[in-house]
């Protein structure tokens, strides 16, 4: 992972996947941050009852891909406002995986970050 997109990292739209057993998954996000450069840290939010976040408390990693001005805005729907427990958001898309075997969107995005979680704090909803 490139640590210099962290000096970048600002408040956006994210697609954040994972993986459910072999199938990919993931939702839209805009709450990711950088905690610390080194070591590379980030903290990303997401609810509770999300099926993305499930598949992350099971496989404890993730993919950031950050969306550009430029992205593509049916993807911020694609993967934001149905759930991964009823659709393949990745259908027909082919896509890279990550050095942990999650796939991530390679095209339309400014930067891909990689992600195993590290710890978790509960914050009622969150």
């Amino acid at each position: 992972m490139n640590t210099k997109v962290f000096h970048n990292l600002s408040y956006g739209v994210y697609i954040i996947s994972s993986l459910d057993g072999e199938r990919p998954t993931g939702c839209t996000a805009n709450s990711v941050m950088q905690i610390t450069s080194s070591p590379a840290t980030l903290a990303l939010s997401m609810n509770h009852d999300n099926f993305t976040n499930s598949c992350i408390d099971k496989t404890g990693k993730f993919a950031v891909s950050i969306l550009s001005e430029a992205s593509d805005p049916s993807l911020i729907g694609r993967f934001g406002f149905q759930s991964g427990r009823d659709v393949d958001k990745f259908a027909n898309i082919t896509e890279p995986a990550d050095e942990n075997a999650v796939p991530y969107l390679g095209w339309q995005t400014c930067s891909v970050l990689s992600a195993k979680v590290v710890s978790s704090q509960d914050l009622g909803t969150h």
